[in-house]
């Protein structure tokens, strides 16, 4: 007998949780809405919709917004979502710089800090940069550390779901035996997050850009290396091994150069930030011995520099043969690049388009735009910030728990 009641007390709070976290979503997705409306909408009877609307609110994440429009009774009072009740660290860990950036509940970044940096090799003094930055930003904003929710780290690596701490020894073997999760979390003593930054960047545009409207979606990250998320149904794919989105490993041509991973003809070994700046130290006229960053090619091309164009249409050749299979394969509705070099839009895209029509089935090219990313350079740290969000709206416990009253 005490078995079943134990057990039906642990069913009890597990049902009390969900429609917690189902009643939290749907206002935070509505914005406004009343009582009546989340009852009709979620088939919870007006009681239980009451408990919880009143434990959110003392929790501080709903509060009344005002009254509504009247059905022919009494107006009803509209509830809304308090989106600066707790604050999102989001972190971008390039392969030469730390993105930071602290946003609210809505996704909306309320201070930012970006500081060069060689990530590759210095583990301990990019770690040291990333707690400046946090502390920075929570100063700036005056954010105690009981309103921090969690944070959430982009990181140029493949993401093992075992240990997503640990950063891949192949890709950046100077990180071997750190741990980005457990260092992080015990500096803050939040829940901390961390995956793949090409998987954060298609959560961002799922989430803020150019898959709002629900569609499945691949997002491709241009940098140091070259990497790929895909939003399936709303939700991030990431394979069995947290390796789904490997694209710049993908033989563009098996003749081709010796890649790090240990391949030939990777798309990284041709159009990688380096690989890039190689070309342009090749066929660019600049400063004497200075070699173009990806910043002064995206401008000379757009000032109609021959040289610079021809390193962009490489690019865009070369990025569509891998696209093109992408296309074949999974079919996005969109494809969204990100990168400082896909700042030069159509001038790449235009020359991606053609190479794609030209290796991928029509029907499958019909069906899929061809797009830069709008979300800014802050894309994918503001991604790692939606990681946090995500998994909170999802399970409330996440939310600290001095601010969240017994229900």
């Amino acid at each position: 007998m005490a078995g079943e009641n134990a057990q039906a007390t642990v069913d009890a709070q597990g049902m009390r949780a969900r429609n917690s976290a189902l009643l939290l979503n749907l206002i935070w997705k509505e914005r406004q809405v009343s009582r009546a409306d989340l009852a009709r909408r979620t088939g919870l009877s007006p009681s239980t919709v009451s408990a919880i609307v009143g434990d959110l609110e003392r929790s501080g994440l709903v509060q009344s917004t005002g009254e509504g429009i009247s059905r022919g009774g009494r107006r009803p009072t509209l509830l809304g979502f308090c989106d600066d009740a707790f604050a999102i660290v989001g972190v971008e860990l390039g392969a030469s710089h730390v993105l930071v950036t602290l946003t609210n509940l809505r996704g909306e970044v309320q201070a930012a800090r970006h500081g060069a940096h060689a990530v590759q090799g210095d583990p301990e003094g990019a770690l040291a940069l990333i707690r400046s930055s946090i502390d920075d930003c929570l100063r700036s904003e005056r954010v105690a550390r009981r309103r921090l929710l969690g944070i959430g780290v982009a990181v140029p690596s493949p993401v093992h779901p075992s240990a997503p701490g640990r950063l891949s020894p192949l890709i950046l073997p100077a990180w071997s035996g750190y741990d980005v999760q457990a260092h992080l979390a015990g500096a803050y003593n939040v829940p901390v997050f961390v995956d793949n930054d090409a998987n954060l960047g298609a959560l961002a545009e799922g989430w803020w850009g150019a898959g709002r409207s629900g569609d499945d979606l691949t997002y491709i990250k241009v940098a140091t290396g070259i990497g790929a998320g895909y939003v399936i149904r709303g939700e991030v794919y990431r394979g069995a091994g947290g390796t789904a989105g490997e694209i710049g490993h993908l033989a563009v041509d098996p003749s081709g150069p010796r890649c790090v991973c240990g391949l030939n003809g990777c798309l990284t070994t041709f159009i990688g930030s380096k690989a890039i700046r190689t070309l342009a130290r090749e066929r660019m006229t600049g400063e004497r011995g200075r070699t173009p960053t990806i910043a002064d090619i995206v401008k000379s091309a757009k000032a109609g520099d021959a040289a610079a164009r021809t390193i962009v249409d490489e690019v865009g050749h070369f990025l569509g043969i891998a696209v093109a299979g992408l296309v074949n394969l999974m079919n996005p509705a969109v494809v969204v690049l990100g990168g400082e070099i896909t700042a030069v839009g159509d001038l790449l895209l235009d020359r991606l388009r053609e190479t794609v029509r030209a290796r991928a089935l029509s029907t499958s090219v019909t069906e899929t735009r061809l797009v830069t990313s709008n979300l800014g350079e802050q894309a994918i740290a503001v991604g790692a910030a939606t990681l946090v969000l995500q998994a909170a709206l999802h399970d409330r416990a996440l939310f600290p728990t001095p601010f969240l009253a017994v229900s």
